[in-house]
Parts: structure tokens; C-alpha cells; sequence
């Protein structure tokens, strides 16, 4: 028996995926073209300002700018997987993916591994990019925050799959999984505000999964040790168990 064969299909299956994104313009460009650019943009019109400042709105720039493109690169992410793994379902070509000698579990983690491919490679241009117009010596984390953002990916991406397996259609998941993703930004991003929230609302994002993502990410930013973050990265694995787990009791292939 060859114990290598389910490794060969995935890496086989990956490669097909990844040239099937390329291939299709503008997945390509929203996904990967457009954050480079618009980071690029803000990071030039700002970049002056952001090495003089020296008042709190300017840090929470340095800090913010950043964070708010890699937590939108992650929302892209998540809403490109769900488009297409309810096109593949309204085609029937999950049904006959199912029926390969690959497996479903094969064929799930391949659309995963996809995505998470396309982040940190979206990422690493978009900080290599923009450092440039950062203030002189400032020291970009390139590694930390990528393997930080394709962390907080991955969590965000068992989401996609609940909203993917709840919504039959591609005509109304995309909307669907949009909806819930923005409905937590306002919430997610409270701890990069210059004010404090309401109470209730205070309370309110300590249950959204992206106030975690925002909180590993502008802390390894700003230069912290990942010990000091192992609460965020809990909340974010727990969030990925759990949110698994629902979406393999909905999940249909059909």
C-alpha cells in the first residue's frame, strides 16, 4: 500500500486549484492585486505624516494601517472560499470530487491550504511593498505578522465553511458570509479606536472571533513576543474546533 498516495493527490490537487484561481483574472486581481495596491497607496499618502508624527492618532496609524489590510486580505480569503465551494456544490463538481479516490477530507483541506497559500503570499507583497514609505529603521515583522495573519486566516475560514454549508446557493453565500464578516469589524477593531466602546459593546467582542485576529496581529506589529499573545491564539484555535465541528454536521455535498 502506498502510505505517500493521499499526500501526492493533495499536493496534485492544491497545484490544479491554485492554477485555476490564477487563471481567473479577477479573482486574482480582488484577492491578491487590489490590497497590495490600495496599502501601497494609503502607506504613500501617509507615509511622510506616519514618520513625524509623533502624537497617538500617528502610532495607531503605524499600528492600524497594516492590521485593517491584513484583517480585509483574511475577509477576502474567507469570502472566496465560500463563493467557490458553493459554485462547486451548484455544479455537482463536489459530488464528483467526492466520489475520487481523494476524499472529502482530501479535497477540504486542499481549498484550505489554497487559501492560506494566496494570504501569505498577498501579505508578504503587501509588506514588502509598503515598508518603504514607513519611517526610516522602523523594523517590519514580515514573518511574525504573516504567520500571525494566516493564523487568524485559518480560524476565520471555519466561519466560511458554517456560512458555506448553511447556504446552498453561489448566489447568496458571498452576500451572506459578507454580511457576517462586516458585521463584526466595528466590534473587532474596538482595541485600535482612539476611545473605549460602550460597556455592552466592550462585552460584545469579547464573543467575535476577528477581535482576536486584531489583537494577534497589532501586537506582533508592534514588536510583541508571541507569549504575550497565547490568549488571542487560544480563542482563535477554539474558535476553529468549534466552528469545524458545526460546519461537519452541515455539511453537504450535494
Amino acid at each position: 500500500m502506498d502510505v505517500f498516495r493521499p499526500l501526492r493527490g493533495l499536493c496534485k490537487l492544491t497545484w490544479l486549484e491554485i492554477k485555476i484561481f490564477v487563471r481567473e483574472p479577477m479573482g486574482f486581481i480582488g484577492s491578491v492585486a487590489i490590497p497590495v495596491l490600495m496599502f501601497v497607496v494609503l502607506s504613500r499618502m501617509l507615509g511622510r505624516r506616519l514618520g513625524e508624527g509623533t502624537s497617538e492618532i500617528f502610532i495607531q496609524l503605524r499600528v492600524g494601517l497594516p492590521v485593517v489590510a491584513a484583517v480585509f486580505i483574511a475577509i477576502n480569503t474567507v469570502l472566496s472560499l465560500v463563493a467557490i465551494i458553493s459554485i462547486y456544490r451548484e455544479g455537482g463538481i463536489l459530488k464528483r470530487l467526492r466520489a475520487t479516490p481523494l476524499g472529502p477530507v482530501t479535497i477540504l483541506v486542499t481549498h484550505v491550504l489554497v487559501k492560506l497559500i494566496l494570504t501569505a503570499v498577498t501579505v508578504i507583497l503587501m509588506l514588502l511593498a509598503g515598508r518603504r514609505f514607513y519611517p526610516a529603521g522602523a523594523d517590519v515583522p514580515v514573518v511574525a505578522f504573516t504567520l500571525a495573519l494566516l493564523l487568524s486566516t485559518w480560524s476565520i475560514l471555519s466561519i466560511g465553511f458554517i456560512i458555506a454549508s448553511v447556504v446552498r446557493t453561489a448566489r447568496f453565500a458571498p452576500p451572506l458570509g459578507s454580511l457576517v464578516l462586516s458585521s463584526m469589524l466595528p466590534f473587532a477593531f474596538s482595541g485600535l479606536l482612539p476611545f473605549e466602546l460602550p460597556p455592552s459593546m466592550q462585552a460584545v467582542s469579547r464573543f467575535i472571533p476577528l477581535t482576536y485576529a486584531v489583537s494577534l496581529l497589532s501586537g506582533i506589529w508592534q514588536g510583541d513576543p508571541w507569549s504575550a499573545h497565547l490568549g488571542d491564539v487560544a480563542a482563535l484555535v477554539v474558535v476553529f474546533a468549534v466552528c469545524t465541528l458545526i460546519a461537519s454536521r452541515l455539511f453537504r455535498w450535494e
